[in-house]
């Protein structure tokens, strides 16, 4: 860098010279410079290279230790337990889902509006319940959109009497989450109703947690 720094004032000169001459002087002096320039960059790259090493070493030294607890050890619960060297903060999700009962990932939350317009998306560092979101969904559209929904509805993860309750003294008019759990009958027969069955089709998705109000 000094280096680069004392040819400055000389390339300020070399450019005030007019005609052949000046471009004689210059040339040189780009040359020197941009060679300079050139060793930066590759000790730049060079560090950047050795940092990215080190800091793979050290998770792969993690993944060692956890294997050893894991395999020899019994520990099966590990404390920050690394899935991915190239995405620590991988986490297993488990939706209950029967083709694919563990997946791999963060999870996601996409809310959307009238005509399937989203607005808003959260993405988790370490994945909540389902049903501790509902609540928080309902409060991001009054905010958003200036009222209550007339429409919540999201997939059965969301459910919870609670939130039901709650979202219906908020003003809400349908509610379409299900409970898939529940041993009353007169639950079934309404989650069986069409309207139900209509605010479910907005609600579904194979890949992240979503929650649909209108």
């Amino acid at each position: 860098m000094r280096s680069g720094q004392r040819l400055v004032a000389p390339i300020a000169r070399a450019s005030r010279a007019k005609g052949e001459k000046g471009k004689q002087k210059i040339a040189p002096l780009y040359r020197q410079l941009l060679e300079i320039t050139g060793r930066v960059v590759g000790q730049a790259q060079l560090r950047g290279l050795r940092a990215g090493i080190d800091d793979m070493v050290g998770t792969v030294k993690k993944v060692v230790y956890q294997a050893k607890a894991r395999v020899f050890g019994g520990d099966t619960p590990v404390e920050g337990k690394i899935l991915s060297v190239f995405e620590t903060s991988t986490e297993v999700i488990r939706k209950g889902k029967a083709s694919k009962p563990t997946e791999f990932g963060k999870m996601i939350k996409i809310q959307e509006a009238e005509n399937r317009i989203a607005i808003d998306f959260q993405v988790y560092d370490h994945k909540p319940s389902d049903s501790d979101l509902l609540m928080a969904s309902m409060e991001t559209h009054q905010t958003v959109m200036g009222r209550t929904p007339d429409l919540v509805a999201a997939d059965a993860g969301f459910y919870s009497a609670r939130n039901v309750t709650q979202a219906e003294e908020m003003g809400v008019k349908r509610v379409s989450v299900p409970n898939r759990s529940t041993p009353s009958q007169v639950r079934r027969q309404y989650q069986k109703q069409r309207r139900f069955q209509k605010g479910q089709k907005w609600s579904t998705s194979q890949k992240d947690s979503r929650s649909i109000v209108q």
